[in-house]
Order: structure tokens, then sequence, then C-alpha cells
């Protein structure tokens, strides 16, 4: 029985770039060992082909929205569905993974029962076929060391978390922004530790453009993520990595340290986490935030709009 269940659903195969780094993504997952199973899951071109390759599961009959993009609630349940593990992890399908992913699941759930890790990446552009023997990793780290940027601390690319949690989850589209937010929120209405791993665990993203979306727009200005955010249950669910509670850094957990910036926050989000009362936090953000909540006003009338098709 593996430790951890990886699942994802990929983009088409059909870009040569986007080809690439997919298979370099599963390339790397596939050198975890036994104690990583994978799933892909959607019909997308090449994903089929990939799964035989890679010797991976493949689970084509992913429901989609009415645009044919699959939904998170079907992708979660499909990954589950693959084994018995005790833990799972939605990975997406251009990230980079090293062992420490594993080791990193194995110390937290030693030490807490119920928990979601996330983390910040690294970005790196990568043009080439990529090996990840033990040689082959230590020289991808050491050019992520000197050619990598860290991304903002805004989204997260991957969650991992026992199979108790996330048992349910809201109809959100896939690589679409709001619903990895969410998630963070979820884990802490909760009260599940929240951990960042950034310290402990290593997480590369290979650079793309947005091609392979409508219109080539990036993914946080198309209408489903309005949407996303309208399940979510509104901007205040969007959580970010600095709304972690705890963190993982030497192996040891403890609480997400403290700042002005955090503290603030956790002033914001006290009504919505502890009473369920998204309009005291509202009320708390736009006095906090005026301009930002007057522009996240005009952002919905503008996904209004367009979802409309106006």
């Amino acid at each position: 029985m593996p430790l951890i269940t990886l699942f994802t659903a990929p983009k088409p195969f059909t870009n040569p770039h986007i080809a690439l780094i997919q298979r370099n993504a599963l390339a790397s997952w596939q050198a975890l060992g036994p104690d990583a199973a994978v799933a892909l899951i959607g019909n997308e071109p090449g994903i089929a082909e990939a799964a035989a390759e890679f010797g991976f599961a493949h689970f084509p009959q992913v429901q989609t929205n009415a645009l044919g993009t699959p939904l998170i609630s079907s992708i979660f349940a499909l990954g589950r569905a693959l084994n018995d593990s005790p833990y799972l992890a939605y990975v997406n399908a251009d990230i980079l993974l090293f062992p420490d992913f594993v080791e990193c699941t194995r110390r937290v759930g030693e030490a807490v029962q119920r928990f979601l890790i996330v983390g910040r990446r690294w970005d790196l552009r990568v043009e080439e076929a990529l090996h990840f023997d033990p040689h082959g990793q230590a020289a991808l780290l050491e050019r992520l060391r000197t050619a990598g940027q860290p991304h903002a601390r805004t989204g997260s690319d991957y969650f991992i978390f026992p199979r108790a949690c996330f048992e349910q989850i809201p109809d959100f589209t896939v690589g679409r922004a709001g619903w990895d937010n969410w998630m963070i929120y979820y884990a802490r209405a909760q009260g599940w530790h929240t951990i960042d791993a950034s310290a402990d665990l290593t997480i590369i993203h290979q650079e793309h453009d947005y091609s392979h979306l409508p219109n080539g727009q990036p993914h946080y200005r198309l209408p489903e993520t309005g949407e996303n955010v309208r399940l979510a249950g509104g901007w205040r669910t969007i959580f970010t990595l600095d709304d972690a509670s705890h963190q993982l850094r030497g192996g040891i957990i403890s609480r997400f340290p403290g700042s002005w910036n955090k503290f603030w926050r956790e002033v914001q989000n006290f009504p919505l986490l502890h009473w369920k009362k998204y309009a005291l936090t509202q009320a708390l953000f736009a006095f906090f935030h005026p301009k930002r909540a007057w522009g996240e006003f005009w952002k919905n009338r503008a996904f209004k709009k367009a979802g409309q098709g106006a």
C-alpha cells in the first residue's frame, strides 16, 4: 500500500512545450518510488498515452461544467478511488517534485491527525527533458538556486491531506483561480493544522504561457474564476499562504510566525473562522482596505458581465 496518492488533471498534450513540462513533472513523480501512487484524470489528448507510458492509473470519465472544464469535486473523488492510501495530494501537472515530498508527508502524518500541507513554489524556465536520477535531481536543484524565482504567496500548486479530510468539496473548475485559496480557508475553518511547508519542501513550477486557455487569458481573468469565488463563499474565503496556522521548518511543526500583518489578518478573519459571520469579516476588510473592497465590487461586476456573454 502506498503512503500517498497523487492525482492531477493534466492539460492537453497538444502544445509541444506543455507536453514537455508535463512529462517532466510525471517523470519526477515516478521517481518518488513505491510510496507514491499516481492517477491522471481527464480525457484530454495525450493523457491516456502518458498514463500508459509512466505506468499510472487513468480515470477519463471526469465530470465537467457546461464549458467542458473538469470539476474539482469529480477530480478529488476519482483520486480517492484509486486505493486506500492514508494520504492524498492534488498536484498541478507541471510541478516537479523531489523525495522530500514523501518525507514531509510522513513526518507531518506522524505528528498530526488532520492537516493540510501547502507551500510556496519556485518558478523555473525549462525547455528540455529532465532526468530524475540522484545526479539529475542534484543538478536541477543547483540550477534552481541560480536561476529560479520564488513565486508570490497568493496561491498553492499542491495540497497534501489525510484521507479523512476534504471528503466533500464544491464544484469548482480546475485551472481557474479561487479554489486553491478556498482549500486553505476551509482547513482553517475546520480547525485543522494548516501547514506552510515552504521552508522544508522544494516545489518547482515549470513556467509556461496561457495559450491553452480561452483567448490566451490568465486563469484569474476568466469568468469561471468568478464562479469559483462565488462557490467558495465570496472574496473573504480567498486565503493565501500567509493565512496558514502553522509552519514546517527543519522538520518541526510550529505556529506560523507572528507579524503585524499576520495579526491584523487574523483580527479580520476571526468572525468568519470562529463565528461563521461573513458579513462582519467583510465589514472589517472594507474598513481596513477600502480601495481593495471597491476594486472587488467592480471585479464581481466584470465577472458577472463576462459570464452572461456581454
